[in-house]
C-alpha cells in the first residue's frame, strides 16, 4: 500500500470546512471533477473526473467536526481515506488527510506517491479558493 498524508491550516471555523468536505451533494468548487452522484441513504457515491473516470466511496465514520473515513475503490486502485479536523487559532481548522491505496498494477505503484500527494495539494487548493482564503 501507498500512503501520503496532507495536513494544512484555514481561517475558516470547523464547521465550515467540515460542511464543504462532507457535502458530496456540492462539488461543483472540485476543480478535479464533473459529477458526484450520492446514493438515497448518502453513505456512498461515486466520483467522476472530467475525463468521466469513476471512483466509487464507502462512508465508513462520519463523526461530526472531528472525522471523516471512507472506502474507495475503481479499476485501478482500491484503498482508505481519513480526514481528521481540529479546531485551532482563534475559531480556524486543522485538516490531515491519510490516503491509503493499493494499486493492481505494479508499474502504476512505482507513481503512486507522488499522484497521490499532486492530487491531495489540488483538493487543499481548491478547498481554499472555496473557503475564500
Amino acid at each position: 500500500m501507498k500512503k501520503s498524508t496532507i495536513t494544512a491550516t484555514f481561517q475558516a471555523d470547523i464547521k465550515k470546512v467540515w460542511e464543504v468536505v462532507t457535502n458530496n451533494n456540492r462539488y461543483e468548487w472540485r476543480s478535479d471533477l464533473s459529477k458526484i452522484d450520492v446514493s438515497a441513504d448518502e453513505n456512498s457515491f461515486t466520483e467522476y473526473t472530467k475525463d468521466n473516470f469513476s471512483t466509487k466511496f464507502r462512508i465508513t465514520l462520519k463523526k461530526p467536526y472531528e472525522r471523516y473515513e471512507f472506502d474507495m475503490i475503481n479499476k485501478n486502485m482500491n484503498g482508505h481515506w481519513i480526514g481528521v479536523f481540529s479546531s485551532v487559532n482563534n475559531n480556524g481548522t486543522k485538516i490531515e488527510f491519510i490516503e491509503e491505496v493499493s494499486l493492481n498494477n505494479p508499474i502504476m505503484n512505482l507513481f503512486a506517491g507522488l499522484y497521490l500527494k499532486k492530487q491531495q495539494s489540488l483538493y487543499i487548493a481548491d478547498l481554499k479558493k472555496e473557503l475564500g482564503e
